[in-house]
């Protein structure tokens, strides 16, 4: 294949064939890796501090966005921040610190202007169990707080130093149905935790497995008290208030935005009616000293009364070292989902080792103010976008709305029902819950994805939520393992077809496609086999050393099974064959009759489209393919690459001596070598003359190619000096097809 003489740069590096094979070298990725240290320094300390980028242009179009995005969010995050304080068995302040600090800290060093930093209902349920786990073993000997900011102290940490260290791409290794399927859980889970609450019920342990929870909740429908009155007067509300706003949304449309807003306070609202209502029942109904007749808050203390340095004691450390893994998993995992989605639906990137930076400080400095771990939360998340935010400063006015909170309105959290704030609990996460459309659009997509999916929810369920987590991470990881080493691949055959358009007459082309027909190939359109002596063969993934054995059998089976063995076995001696050789007896002439009827092997051609990355295993399988081929053939096979996607792949074909074609190449037996040859026969022989007759050692002579274009005005679209590497298949199979008109000529 050629072009016209034009000498670009790229042209020249595709060589001339004078030139040497163009291989990348060792000192090219140094310089690409190394590049200017200071620039690089430079650039790295500006990206910790996004804020720098955006702050000299702020504008007061941006301030009124981002006022009123977060006085909505500071609404909200208000009553949630202590309902979440309750589901991982804090007193509600702490609650209140995790929103001030996480929505405050978060603006300086975000990527995203739509997230909002704070306890979360899954890793509050976390908090929980990891408070309950170490309680049960040690006592009383750490107090519930000091656990909760110990485990925000190091996750915090950890997820700093994985920020620093760019390594964020490791969250890439958690697909998407594994995080819904443990977020899906942990809402079922939350849901029924709190049943009991909204209903009044006690009696049994609210922190057992789910399905306890709900068959004792079950159970203790008999024993409801007045506190159902609240809470699922609350819920009612809740739903009633925001199902109404929706419809009024869609009947109104110009009044979209004034119901929006409504619906956004139906939380306060809430809380704010339930609380008066307790206030009146409650006030003269004192039956012992802080004791009423249905649970409220009580005491919430006033200001940030917990402003100390965190218990950090090797003791402690000990004891929760076990359950890091799973918090930190949550705390970064939920954390960038919803920054990716928030980004892709609002137009703008962000960068995951940033955000793991953001919210490592943030949950390292708030564990000084005594909160717990925080993460980006879904809901709020979700508001502040619909609020209009611009950027992420609407974070500071949002911690004022938390702070005016924490010092002015203290007095009245007193009377918080607290079946009010499970009523809230509830309407919160439900949301987090996977439609039945999503669930089918998994099981449509990926099968397999959604038993990952089913098997998060179910383990979560009936296990617990750090389990959930650790059955969708593991089978995610197994399936990408799996797909990796089982690559999908097949022989091809050629289909010719048509293209006409209006400006001339048709033209034909040839296209290739799998010999075994797919889906979404047409039953009616018939695929040829190639040329008789011609293999193409297409594998849908890198050729790694995960799969490179399957590319190995696949080829030599199919060589075995349809092409013609080049020596005839009924004439050498059982003695002289090899042990492992069940070929036919010397009395199968029947066996050789048939052996002839089939093609010789002429070219093997390997479409390398989806092939970015071959590693030293694959290559040496590549050989140890081509050596057991040609064994069969009995005369050398020509292997034809198409196309080439990498400078990589190039210099590891070659090095494995593939592409090249020049009789006078020496062809190494083992480039991975595992246990060097001390005797006898060197692996890196020098090819024979002539072919060999030792069926073991597979030293054939490479017949050089045939070099086109000689003398030609036309430069070379590929290198002379390697006339088995091309540019496309279409090429590829026409140089394996002519070598078949030029050894029939010779």
């Amino acid at each position: 294949m050629s072009f016209s003489r034009a000498k670009t740069s790229a042209q020249r590096y595709l060589g001339h064939p004078e030139e040497t094979v163009p291989i990348i070298g060792s000192t090219d990725f140094a310089k690409g890796a190394l590049g200017s240290p200071l620039v690089k320094v430079k650039d790295y300390l500006l990206s910790l501090f996004p804020i720098i980028q955006w702050l000299p242009r702020y504008n007061f179009g941006w301030l009124s966005g981002d006022v009123i995005a977060g006085l909505t969010v500071g609404m909200v995050v208000v009553p949630q921040g202590m309902s979440y304080a309750v589901i991982a068995t804090l007193k509600p302040e702490y609650g209140l610190y995790s929103s001030f600090v996480g929505v405050l800290i978060y603006c300086f060093f975000a990527t995203s202007k739509d997230v909002s930093i704070g306890p979360v209902a899954v890793m509050s349920l976390t908090v929980a169990e990891i408070i309950r786990d170490v309680q049960s073993v040690h006592g009383t000997r750490w107090d519930a707080p000091d656990i909760a900011t110990a485990l925000a102290f190091i996750c915090g940490f950890i997820t700093l130093g994985m920020g620093l260290l760019r390594i964020g791409w490791l969250v890439e290794f958690i697909p998407a149905p594994a995080v819904s399927g443990f977020m899906t859980g942990s809402a079922i889970t939350i849901a029924a935790g709190q049943f009991p609450g909204l209903m009044g019920i006690t009696g049994f342990d609210t922190r057992a497995a789910t399905y306890k929870v709900i068959i004792n909740s079950l159970k203790g429908l008999p024993r409801t008290k007045l506190d159902a009155a609240f809470g699922i007067v609350g819920l009612f509300f809740l739903y009633a208030i925001r199902f109404g706003c929706d419809y009024g949304s869609k009947k109104f449309p110009r009044r979209a935005r004034m119901f929006f807003f409504i619906s956004v306070m139906r939380n306060a609202f809430v809380i704010i009616v339930l609380t008066l209502a307790s206030y009146l029942y409650c006030r003269h109904r004192e039956l012992s000293p802080k004791k009423y007749p249905i649970k409220i808050l009580l005491t919430v203390p006033s200001g940030l009364k917990h402003v100390k340095p965190p218990n950090i004691d090797r003791s402690l450390l000990s004891a929760i070292a076990g359950k890091l893994p799973v918090a930190t998993i949550i705390l970064l995992l939920e954390h960038i989902a919803i920054s990716k989605s928030f980004g892709r639906l609002n137009g703008y990137k962000i960068n995951p080792n940033q955000e793991l930076i953001a919210i490592g400080v943030t949950n390292t400095i708030g564990s000084v103010f005594g909160a717990y771990p925080a993460t980006g939360s879904f809901s709020r998340s979700a508001l502040k976008s619909k609020s209009g935010v611009r950027t992420p400063a609407a974070g500071i006015i949002t911690a004022v709305v938390v702070i005016v909170a924490l010092y002015g309105l203290t007095a009245a959290f007193f009377w918080i029902p607290t079946a009010g704030l499970s009523a809230i609990i509830i309407h919160a996460v439900i949301d987090l819950v996977a439609s039945p459309s999503q669930v089918y659009s998994y099981w449509r997509i990926s099968p397999l994805e959604f038993i990952i999916w089913l098997a998060a929810v179910f383990t979560t369920i009936f296990s617990s939520v750090e389990n959930g987590i650790y059955a969708s991470v593991a089978a995610s990881i197994a399936l990408l393992l799996i797909r990796l080493a089982h690559p999908r691949d097949s022989f091809l055959g050629r289909v010719t077809v048509s293209q006409k358009d209006d400006s001339g007459p048709s033209e034909q082309r040839d296209i290739y496609l799998p010999l075994t027909k797919t889906g979404i190939v047409n039953p009616h359109v018939k695929v040829s086999p190639p040329t008789p002596g011609v293999i193409i063969y297409r594998v849908e993934e890198s050729i790694l050393y995960p799969n490179c054995s399957i590319v190995n059998s696949a080829l030599v089976d199919n060589v075995k099974a349809n092409y013609q063995r080049g020596r005839d076995m009924t004439n050498v001696s059982l003695a002289d064959r090899p042990w492992n050789d069940t070929g036919p007896r010397r009395s199968g002439a029947e066996d050789q009759a048939e052996n002839e009827r089939k093609p010789r092997l002429h070219a093997i051609v390997l479409d390398l489209s989806s092939v970015s990355h071959i590693d030293t295993t694959a290559i040496q399988v590549l050989m140890d393919a081509r050596t057991e081929i040609e064994k069969w053939a009995d005369h050398p096979v020509e292997f034809h690459f198409a196309p080439i996607l990498s400078p990589w792949i190039h210099r590891a074909l070659v090095a494995g001596g593939f592409g090249v074609g020049h009789s006078s190449a020496k062809v190494h037996r083992e480039v991975a070598v595992v246990v060097p040859y001390r005797g006898g026969r060197s692996f890196d022989a020098e090819p024979s003359t002539a072919s060999t007759d030792d069926l073991e050692s597979g030293d054939i002579k490479k017949v050089p190619a045939d070099p086109s274009n000689e003398g030609s005005e036309l430069e070379p679209l590929v290198p002379h000096n390697t006339p088995f590497f091309h540019i496309d298949l279409v090429a590829a199979v026409k140089a394996a097809e002519s070598g078949i008109g030029r050894v029939a000529k010779n």
